[in-house]
């Protein structure tokens, strides 16, 4: 058991965790976060609270942030919004086939407020749907930006996580919020849980296959294994039938009984054959 906090770099955007340690931030409180980059300002949005997994993995809360550390804050605030404005006017001018997404900034070992920053290092994300040679647009971004400039193209996946949005449930995107690494999601899996094919219906804000399909899956995948496939004949409390469709969320079979055609819904463990033996068995 342990204490952790969550906290977030953008608002609404993702969260994380760490162990708070021997301070005590509240909702809202701005707060020192360690990273590859050195500490960075962020948001408490989640207060210390007692958990019952082990917290010795996560990293440890640096601090509450002072006024440096928030003018700090504020001037690579100023820095990525000039620079994403100049990426755009210099992409129009360039006339390539780019998007920008977000804009990374760091500051020398000295910030100024100033144009002119010492080690400053700027990168920007953007995508392209093929290959872009961007080497001009670079050399007129660090002309602009009088620092050193670094371009990354995203995929799809990528780009929705760094920008964030809301998803078809009206909840904030899960690769924006928690989910640390994608994982593959294929067709297969919206077909094992007989969910229609449009594409519009099961594609998230990245055009891709929702992510949250593989949440459910095993699910279905073990519910498959053990219960009566449509078509079989089963054993039920109101009499022999035959499966005409499966409800895996409450676990259960519907069958359309032979008496009368009437259908009712029985729970797989009822109708499973290996249950039924088990039964017999001990009776």
């Amino acid at each position: 058991m342990g204490m952790l906090c969550a906290v977030s770099f953008n608002r609404y955007g993702r969260l994380y965790y760490l162990d708070p340690g021997e301070f005590t931030p509240q909702v809202g409180d701005k707060v020192l976060v360690p990273t590859e980059d050195g500490t960075e300002v962020a948001e408490c949005v989640w207060a210390p609270q007692w958990v019952s997994e082990d917290t010795t993995g996560f990293p440890r809360l640096a601090g509450p942030a002072g006024d440096a550390d928030l003018d700090r804050d504020a001037l690579v605030r100023r820095r990525k919004a000039e620079a994403k404005v100049a990426a755009k006017k210099l992409i129009r001018e360039h006339e390539l086939p780019m998007k920008v997404v977000a804009v990374d900034h760091l500051t020398g070992p000295e910030p100024s407020t100033d144009s002119v920053e010492d080690g400053a290092h700027t990168t920007i994300y953007f995508t392209a749907p093929h290959r872009v040679d961007f080497r001009s647009l670079v050399r007129d971004l660090g002309a602009t930006l009088r620092c050193r400039v670094e371009l990354r193209q995203l995929s799809a996946r990528d780009s929705a996580r760094v920008q964030g949005g809301i998803g078809s449930c009206g909840r904030d995107l899960c690769c924006a919020t928690f989910l640390r690494d994608f994982e593959p999601v294929t067709i297969r899996m919206a077909k094992d849980q007989d969910l229609p094919l449009n594409p519009l219906r099961i594609s998230g804000a990245c055009g891709r296959l929702m992510c949250c399909l593989k949440y459910e899956h095993p699910l279905y995948q073990r519910f498959q294994e053990t219960a009566p496939p449509v078509g079989s004949r089963v054993e039920t409390e109101q009499g022999p039938g035959r499966v005409v469709g499966h409800s895996v969320p409450r676990d259960a079979v519907n069958v359309r009984l032979d008496a009368d055609g009437s259908r009712c819904s029985c729970s797989r463990a009822s109708v499973c054959g290996s249950r039924q033996a088990y039964e017999q068995q001990y009776e």
